[in-house]
């Protein structure tokens, strides 16, 4: 008897130290409030695991323990104690207890949260990088060998007032028949960008690219732009952004029939196009990207960009990655095909929080 009196008393002790928030329906959720966010907020269940629900069907809150809450009107965040009741929100913090309208609550960070929104707020250079490194390998052996290799990093840093990103892809195949011996795709792709906001919805940006590729006789391709990009979309699951505006192209073709030209052309391009980051759920993540690049020096010429890869969470940091790239040159290089088409697959790594 007295074990189950002593469970009784420390479940029935759990529940008055946990956060609880009671529904416009009647339902009640215990556990620990992690935030408020928009009109969307969360707590974390023992039983239910993490529960969202709307900040608006919200009749009672109770927390057992101090959180960071922000009230609308630019006042600073207080650290305090929220209770409930006649309609209004009490905060009980280091000064004298204030009541406002649920309408007026902004934002609630527990602790963790909150350290986060500060280490957005002022990050060094070398802080908040995050993203994935895939390796992929194949080979054949018999009347034929053939060997394939491909490599890929894309890694991004993302505050609350820009985004930096960079790149680098590049693979290598070859073919031996009957002794005879011919590479059958050599490319490397990488760049940077970065982008500072300047609205909720608007950001200037500028971006460097660098392309090789041996069978489109391409030694290298230099590019430096910048422009405008307006985000169309943002939800809980993605964001589409739409970019725009100006680049310089410099482009060096290597030609051997039957000796070795170098052909360099410059031109000046007016760029548009889109990036679209979309999680489908906890596992998989989908990314596309696309850019038309028409050329202001050669009337009627023109680039065309696009991007897809999708990474697999397999574990916490090992993920599976599939990713296709098409590169179209209108005034492509003699006897070469205006497509090359890169596609890969591997395993990889995350890193980063």
């Amino acid at each position: 008897m007295k074990r189950i009196i002593a469970l009784f008393l420390s479940v029935a002790a759990c529940a008055a130290w946990a956060d609880q928030i009671t529904l416009k329906n009647g339902d009640r959720v215990t556990g620990s409030i992690v935030k408020k966010d928009g009109n969307d907020l969360t707590i974390k269940s023992d039983l239910m695991g993490t529960v969202t629900v709307p900040w608006d069907q919200v009749t009672a809150v109770q927390s057992a323990a101090p959180l960071n809450v922000v009230v609308t009107g630019g006042a600073p965040a207080v650290k305090a104690t929220i209770g409930s009741g006649g309609g209004q929100i009490t905060l009980t913090g280091a000064g004298s207890p204030q009541s406002v309208a649920p309408a007026a609550i902004a934002t609630i960070r527990d602790s963790s949260e909150q350290a986060a929104y500060e280490r957005l707020l002022h990050p060094t250079l070398f802080q908040l990088w995050k993203g994935s490194a895939a390796v992929g390998l194949a080979g054949t052996a018999g009347n034929s060998v053939t060997s394939s290799f491909n490599f890929g990093v894309n890694s991004s840093r993302v505050t609350n007032h820009d985004t930096t990103a960079v790149y680098f892809n590049v693979v290598k195949a070859s073919s031996t028949v009957n002794g005879v011996s011919s590479g059958t795709a050599q490319a490397v792709r990488g760049g940077w960008k970065y982008a500072r906001n300047i609205g909720s919805r608007l950001a200037i940006n500028t971006f460097n690219d660098y392309e090789y590729d041996k069978f489109q006789n391409l030694d290298l391709r230099f590019v430096l732009g910048g422009g405008a990009s307006y985000r169309a979309w943002k939800g809980k699951k993605g964001t589409l952004t739409i970019p725009t505006g100006f680049d310089y192209d410099r482009d060096k073709f290597s030609i051997v029939a039957p000796a070795t030209v170098g052909i360099t052309r410059t031109s000046g391009e007016f760029y548009w196009g889109d990036d679209l980051g979309y999680a489908m759920n906890g596992t998989v993540g989908l990314s596309e990207s696309f850019r038309m690049f028409n050329n202001l020096t050669t009337s009627g010429a023109y680039r065309a960009n696009l991007d897809v890869s999708a990474n697999v969470k397999l574990h916490k940091w090992l993920v599976w990655n599939i990713a296709f790239g098409d590169r179209y040159l209108s005034d492509h290089s003699l006897g070469r095909k205006p497509n090359d088409v890169l596609y890969t697959t591997g395993l990889g790594m995350t890193f980063g929080h």
